[in-house]
C-alpha cells in the first residue's frame, strides 16, 4: 500500500477536525483509496500548547518543515487570512505540493493567482471546505453539473447571520440581543462585522459564481449589505405578507451580465430555503438539464468542515493514483461581464413614517409612478402622535429607479423617518 503523507498548515478547530477524521475513519479511508494515508507534521503557532490528535504529528513553527519537507505530498492549509496563508500555498506548489484549503478569503480575492499556478506546476488545488462547510456544494458544481448550464444560484451561506434571524422570528427578540447570545455559544466572533454586514457570504459567493458560470468573480464584484437593520418590526411585516426574512446570497447568469448580490430579503414562506433556520446553510441551485436541486447542511464547526477538507485530500489521492493531478483546476473560460448595483430587478419593501395628513400618500404614490415603480401591496398602521407608520411592497423594479423614488421621498418634508428598506425574492429566481 502506497504512503501519503499530509502537512496541515494550522491546528486550530479545522485542523483538529481534519486529524480526528483521519484517525477515527483510518481503516475506511485508507482502504478506499489503497493508500497509508496520515499526517505527518503541523504548523502551529505555540508549541507548548495542547492539542487533540495530534500524538505521532511532528509540530513546528516554521513553515519551512512543511512545504520543504520532500516526504509531505499534501499540504492542507486551514489556518485562514490572506497573508501569511497566500505565500505558503504558493510556495508549497512551486515545490510540488497539491493543496487543499479552507480559505475563502483567499480564494475570493487572489484566486486567480492561485490556481494560475497550481495549473503551471501541474498540482491539485482543491477547495471543498471554503463555502458551506460540510455541504458538498462545490464538488456538485464542478463535476455534477458538468452538463448544465447553470443560470442562477441562491443560497444561505452564513451560519451566523441565519442563527441570528431564526431566533429573531422565533422569539421576537431584537438583533442585538440574539448577536450577544451567538457570540456567547461561539456561532458568532468578537467583532462580528465580516458576518453581519455580508461580507463573508460575499466572499463565498464569489467562489460559487466563478465555478457556477465559468467566469471570473470576485469579491469586489459582490455587491452586498448586512442585517444590522433588520428588526423585530420587519420580522412581523414579514410574515404579514407571508414571508420570512434570510440573509441570501444570490447570483444569476443574464443576458446582460453576472448579477451577483448578498443582502436581507423578504422570501415567501413556499419557498425551499425559507424553512432552512439555526445555523444551517443552503443552496438552491438551477441548471437547464438538470432542474432545481438543493444542498443543505451545516456550515461550520470542526467536523463539517472537516470532513469537507478530508473529501479534498481523497480526491488528490485518487488524482495522484491515477496520474491526473491538476486536471481540475480553475475553470474560468468565459469572460462575462459583472452587472451593477443599480440593474439589479427586484421586489422592495420600505417601512416608513410619515405625517398623516390629507394627499401625503397621494405624493408618495407620484415619487414611485415618477420612478416607474407601481405597489404590489400596502399596509398601513393605526395613526400615532398624527403620525402613521405605512409599508409599501413594490412590483418588481431595477434598483436605480427605486434609489430614484428614495431620493424624491427623502426630500419630502412629510417624512419623518425611513425605517427600513428590503428586498424581496419571490420563487422564481
Amino acid at each position: 500500500m502506497k504512503k501519503i503523507t499530509i502537512g496541515l498548515l494550522g491546528f486550530g478547530t479545522v485542523g483538529c477536525g481534519v486529524a480526528s477524521i483521519l484517525i477515527n475513519n483510518r481503516y475506511d479511508i485508507n482502504t478506499r483509496t489503497n493508500t497509508d494515508l496520515s499526517i505527518k507534521k503541523a504548523l502551529v503557532r505555540n508549541l507548548l500548547k495542547e492539542r487533540p490528535y495530534c500524538e505521532g504529528i511532528q509540530l513546528s513553527d516554521n513553515p519551512d518543515d512543511i512545504i520543504k519537507d520532500p516526504d509531505i505530498d499534501i499540504v492542507v492549509e486551514v489556518m485562514g487570512g490572506i497573508e501569511p496563508a497566500r505565500s505558503l500555498i504558493l510556495a508549497a506548489l512551486n515545490n510540488g505540493k497539491n493543496v487543499v484549503t479552507a480559505n475563502k478569503d483567499l480564494l475570493a480575492v487572489h484566486g486567480y493567482e492561485l490556481f494560475a499556478t497550481a495549473e503551471e506546476n501541474g498540482r491539485d488545488l482543491y477547495f471543498e471546505a471554503s463555502v458551506a462547510g460540510g455541504v458538498p456544494i462545490i464538488s456538485a458544481i464542478r463535476q455534477s453539473f458538468t452538463a448544465n448550464k447553470i443560470s442562477s444560484l441562491i443560497g444561505i451561506i452564513n451560519g451566523t447571520t441565519n442563527y441570528i434571524l431564526s431566533a429573531m422570528t422565533d422569539q421576537g427578540r431584537d438583533f442585538s440581543d440574539v448577536l450577544l447570545e451567538a457570540q456567547e455559544m461561539g456561532y458568532a466572533e468578537a467583532d462580528p462585522t465580516s458576518d453581519v454586514e455580508g461580507l463573508d457570504a460575499a466572499r463565498k459567493l464569489a467562489i460559487l459564481s466563478s465555478l457556477a458560470f465559468n467566469t471570473r468573480v470576485t469579491f469586489n464584484d459582490v455587491f452586498s449589505e448586512g442585517i444590522s437593520k433588520v428588526s423585530p418590526a420587519d420580522i412581523k411585516y414579514a410574515e404579514e405578507l407571508g414571508c420570512v426574512i434570510k440573509l441570501l446570497a444570490i447570483a444569476k447568469n443574464q443576458d446582460d451580465g453576472i448579477e451577483a448580490r448578498v443582502h436581507p430579503a423578504l422570501l415567501p414562506k413556499e419557498h425551499p430555503l425559507a424553512t432552512v433556520n439555526g445555523v444551517y446553510n443552503a443552496i438552491f441551485v438551477v441548471g437547464d438539464a438538470v432542474g432545481e436541486t438543493m444542498f443543505y447542511g451545516k456550515g461550520a464547526g470542526s467536523l463539517p468542515t472537516g470532513s469537507a477538507v478530508v473529501s479534498d485530500i481523497v480526491e488528490i489521492v485518487r488524482n495522484m493514483t491515477a496520474g491526473s493531478e491538476g486536471s481540475l483546476n480553475c475553470n474560468c473560460y468565459r469572460n462575462y461581464p459583472i452587472k451593477s448595483a443599480d440593474s439589479f430587478t427586484t421586489g422592495y419593501y420600505i417601512r416608513l413614517k410619515v405625517k398623516d395628513e390629507p394627499r401625503v400618500f397621494a405624493t408618495l404614490a407620484l415619487f414611485f409612478a415618477e420612478a416607474g415603480i407601481s405597489f404590489n401591496s400596502i399596509i398601513q398602521k393605526p395613526r400615532s402622535n398624527k403620525n402613521a407608520e405605512i409599508v409599501l411592497v413594490t412590483h418588481p423594479c431595477k434598483e436605480g429607479q427605486l434609489r430614484q423614488a428614495l431620493d424624491s421621498l427623502n426630500s419630502y418634508s412629510k417624512l419623518d423617518k425611513i425605517y427600513n428598506v428590503i428586498r424581496l425574492e419571490t420563487n422564481e429566481i
